[in-house]
């Protein structure tokens, strides 16, 4: 199956959380290489950056169901200046009710609202790969230093460093905002969850809920 041809599907309002987004997978035409050395690399990581950065964002929750790619993307925007409407920004993205097709997207929208700099990277594996985790943590790591939140598409169920369930089975976007612990840990701006607004994940979990999708960094 050609990777450009992508499903989706909507998710039901009310199951398990309200207001999440039916997505279709992401294709990575600019996934970057993986490094020969990751463990060598991500100790030089650790050693010339900061343990914690927390970008500022205006966070913002989506209206409906299927507004988390442009509430998401707004979110990312907003770090960096621009302030736009949730509505401006699913027109570029060409967000429907059956959602936003892909991070190839977001990619495409930020790069062209703050002069480039992003990138598309899938996870093409149903469960992140040690390799494909260090890929997340050095983007992460380099998109919040650059001051750049990363827009993820994710799918299924993971707990926060709270115990707290976050559930999108029909698929969703959010925001990386930050980390700590020197990228073992990142912080979530979810757009669909205004009662927590913003949390902690552990860096493999988030990988593993970006499998089979991708993310803009």
């Amino acid at each position: 199956m050609n990777p450009i041809m992508h499903k989706s599907g909507l998710s039901v309002v009310g199951l398990l959380v309200a207001g999440g987004c039916a997505l279709g997978p992401a294709v990575a035409a600019q996934a970057a290489p993986v490094q020969a050395d990751p463990a060598s690399s991500t100790q030089s990581d650790r050693a010339s950056r900061p343990a914690e950065r927390i970008l500022d964002v205006d966070y913002e929750a989506q209206p409906n169901f299927y507004y988390c790619g442009p509430a998401a993307t707004r979110i990312a925007l907003s770090a960096q200046g621009k302030a736009m409407s949730q509505d401006a920004v699913a027109k570029l993205l060409g967000t429907t009710e059956a959602g936003t097709a892909s991070a190839l997207d977001t990619t495409r929208v930020l790069n062209e609202l703050t002069g480039g700099g992003y990138r598309t990277t899938e996870v093409r594996d149903s469960v992140a790969r040690p390799d494909q985790v260090e890929q997340l943590r050095r983007d992460v790591l380099a998109a919040v230093d650059a001051g750049r939140p990363v827009v993820a598409n994710v799918k299924g169920t993971t707990v926060d460093t709270d115990g707290n369930p976050h559930s999108y089975e029909g698929g969703h976007y959010l925001t990386l905002v930050g980390y700590t612990d020197g990228g073992d840990t990142v912080r979530i701006a979810d757009p669909a969850n205004p009662a927590a607004g913003e949390y902690w994940v552990s860096l493999p979990k988030v990988a593993n809920w970006i499998a089979e999708r991708g993310y803009s960094s």
